[in-house]
């Protein structure tokens, strides 16, 4: 098998970016590394906090309405594209719909070699991470810490709660 898209998976200040970072300095070949916080950086502001795009809610919870539903399986089936070009790509994604989410990403996919990585991090840690990032809702990180995982099926699991991005990634590169 020869994997052209590893996805991480993982709620939000799991350390899923540390890991991307890392992975690219110590995998041989060089793979490009894109994440759901770019493709949400790339929306029109309009789509920010409207019902049609994306709206991130005081206590922490998301919900992205069809505008953004459109653009994202656009955004899926262009990353799976530059695969298909012989290019490597690493994802940082968040499955808030659980293996709802997953199963976009095969479906975009079908054939095409993926390694499934989960990013588990606890929730009192991955909070300590948010409040010092300062970059996000407070709550997003307790919300998302399991809710991520439910009915994700994974070839590997990581957890970043007492281990670092550099030991996660060297064991995710030995996986591949």
């Amino acid at each position: 098998m020869t994997v052209q898209l590893v996805v991480l998976n993982g709620g939000s200040s799991s350390g899923k970016t540390g890991i991307v970072r890392c992975l690219q300095a110590v995998l041989p070949e060089p793979w490009l590394a894109f994440g759901v916080d770019d493709f949400v950086d790339a929306l029109p502001a309009a789509m920010r906090d409207s019902d049609a795009g994306i709206e991130f809610k005081p206590d922490g919870d998301i919900s992205v309405g069809p505008a953004f539903r459109k653009l994202d399986a656009a955004w899926v089936a262009g990353i799976v594209a530059m695969c298909r070009a012989g290019a490597r790509v690493i994802v940082d994604d968040v499955f808030l719909g659980g293996a709802g989410s997953q199963q976009r990403w095969k479906d975009a996919a079908g054939d095409l070699d993926v390694l499934w990585v989960g990013v588990r991090c606890s929730a009192d840690v991955a909070t300590g991470r948010e409040l010092a990032r300062g970059d996000r809702v407070v709550g997003m990180a307790a919300l998302q810490a399991e809710i991520v995982h439910d009915g994700v099926k994974y070839d590997l699991e990581v957890d970043t709660t007492h281990t670092e991005s550099l030991d996660c990634a060297r064991t995710i590169a030995s996986h591949l």
